[in-house]
């Protein structure tokens, strides 16, 4: 745990960025070399900078002393992309270059800092009847727009309006060697940021990289006006079969913001970890979020009659966000959606999942454990609508042969289908298990909601099975073709490559990051025991 860096690079890089700006507390070097899933090599120091100046001249004087750049949004990841692999390099938390740099009503584009969060972004653009299109992740307080580009984020918005990287506009990089790289209308001679694709498409080089080729320090998105109108539906279905096929049949047709499957295995953990506290909340969301107080009133009501009794046993539930800005036009939505539904049988039940879930879209972080302390790991599969049914009935004979070990073990795993926009099917494989936390996880909870959970005890058979159907997963992702979000170091992206195709990524990483020092190690698989 002691620092690599010699007391000559801390005082040189708190002149590049200021005083207590440079991190060599071993503990919370610990913390910052870690994730959701892993602990890495503890980085020799590091730095929390607040403007691009300072951090472009802490970066070039990072590398020409040969140490490594691990650039970190808000952590909470489990693929392991800004754990380093190396005591020789130093972590970049980009947290503090957090703030709007421009809100252009008039151009609907908003200009922030990356170590912004989504949380932040929509509270600032409320007031303004503005919204960005994808608005956010479930942890979203924390969670950071660098963060999001860099990986793959999405969940509020993406069945309309895809993930956070079909948003951006124009992005502002510091590269390898310390210079400022502009993408978008921005980087022309007297351009401004409002537009992607003059030319080549730039700023897509630099989204989904996990940071392999530059540190995000600005970030332009598109805006859209604040839908007037939003109403919700849920149904349930008695198989993941046709679950998955009514939320192809509504992606498809474009109508929902949000269209997402829960299995039985998660609407139960969801419903274990609801307390009070977080009841009252949601429910104060949904009676000032209807558009009037009577309407709010009528749909807390209905929530609470429902109480928790909300999807009937052993069912898959498909909850369905729609938006729109008339009356008229959010129930012919609703009503489209619903005969869409229908066709693939099951029935209508209480919509106050999704429900409240939009009036607390940004709620507490503690759901980085489950409602008895234990710990997960989701690995992600984007395919198209027409594979979702193959990719859902080879995972299930794949995990039917682990039952008796995860058994012995204790581990147990849920699975989430999400549409994006109108053409591909998110499937996500999660696995549960008792085990020691690890830092990320009691630097992100409450420590109330720690102090109510058991005590948390190694499980290393548990932590090894996972880790190996971590690796089996991932065969079959391989096997399968399908694509991924938040790379990290999870995630086969270069081994899987077309040769010609490799070797273009490898002109441009060498281009831009010569010595290999960016977060070296990104966007390739690494195993964790």
């Amino acid at each position: 745990m002691e620092p690599a860096s010699t007391p000559d690079l801390v005082t040189a890089l708190t002149a590049c960025i200021g005083p207590g700006r440079v991190i060599t507390d071993p503990v919370e070097r610990a913390l910052l070399s870690s994730d959701l899933y892993a602990e890495g090599a503890t980085c020799a120091v590091a730095i929390r900078p607040a403007d691009t100046a300072g951090l472009a001249a802490a970066v070039a004087l990072i590398t020409h002393a040969g140490l490594a750049v691990i650039p970190r949004g808000g952590g909470l990841s489990y693929t392991l992309g800004s754990v380093p692999d190396t005591g020789r390099a130093v972590v970049v938390d980009t947290r503090d270059l957090a703030g709007i740099v421009e809100l252009d009503t008039a151009g609907m584009t908003l200009t922030v800092r990356t170590g912004t969060t989504w949380e932040a972004i929509d509270a600032a653009l409320a007031p303004q009847g503005l919204r960005l299109p994808y608005f956010g992740t479930f942890s979203g307080r924390a969670a950071t727009v660098g963060g999001g580009l860099s990986g793959g984020a999405l969940f509020f918005g993406t069945a309309r309006y895809g993930a956070a990287a079909d948003n951006v506009l124009d992005l502002e990089i510091v590269r390898a060697d310390g210079r400022v790289l502009r993408t978008g209308q921005a980087a022309f001679r007297n351009g401004k940021p409002f537009y992607r694709t003059h030319g080549p498409d730039l700023t897509g080089l630099f989204l989904h990289d996990g940071g392999a080729l530059g540190i995000k320090t600005e970030a332009t998105f598109r805006l859209i006006e604040r839908p007037t109108h939003t109403g919700f539906l849920s149904w349930a279905f008695p198989d993941a079969a046709s679950a998955a096929a009514a939320l192809s049949g509504v992606g498809r047709a474009g109508l929902a913001e949000e269209a997402y499957v829960f299995d039985p295995a998660t609407t139960a953990r969801g419903m274990a970890a609801s307390n009070l506290a977080s009841d009252l909340r949601r429910l104060r969301g949904i009676v000032t979020g209807q558009g009037g107080l009577l309407a709010g009133l009528r749909a807390g009501t209905r929530v609470v009659l429902a109480g928790k009794r909300l999807v009937p046993a052993g069912c898959h539930s498909l909850h369905l966000v729609c938006a729109a800005r008339t009356a008229a036009a959010l129930a012919a939505d609703l009503d489209h959606s619903a005969r869409r539904l229908a066709r693939h049988g099951g029935q209508e039940i209480p919509n106050s999942i999704p429900m409240g879930v939009r009036a607390q879209p940004f709620d507490n972080l503690n759901g980085v454990l489950g409602p008895q302390g234990e710990r997960w790991l989701a690995l992600n599969a984007k395919v198209r609508h027409g594979d979702a049914q193959r990719i859902i009935g080879r995972f299930e004979g794949f995990i039917a042969g682990y039952r008796e070990r995860m058994a012995a073990t204790r581990v147990s795993h849920s699975t989430l289908f999400t549409a994006m926009n109108t053409h591909a099917f998110s499937f996500e494989a999660v696995y549960h298990w008792p085990d020691r936390w690890l830092p990320m996880h009691r630097a992100t909870a409450d420590p109330a909601f720690l102090a109510r959970l058991p005590p948390d005890t190694p499980n290393p058979a548990g932590a090894a099975l996972v880790a190996e159907l971590r690796e089996r997963t991932l065969d079959l992702y391989d096997e399968l073709g399908v694509a991924s979000n938040q790379l990290g170091r999870t995630y086969r992206y270069y081994d899987n490559l077309a040769p010609d195709t490799r070797a273009l990524v490898d002109a441009l990483k060498t281009a831009l990051d010569p010595a290999g020092l960016m977060n070296p190690g990104v966007l390739a698989s690494r195993r964790v025991r």
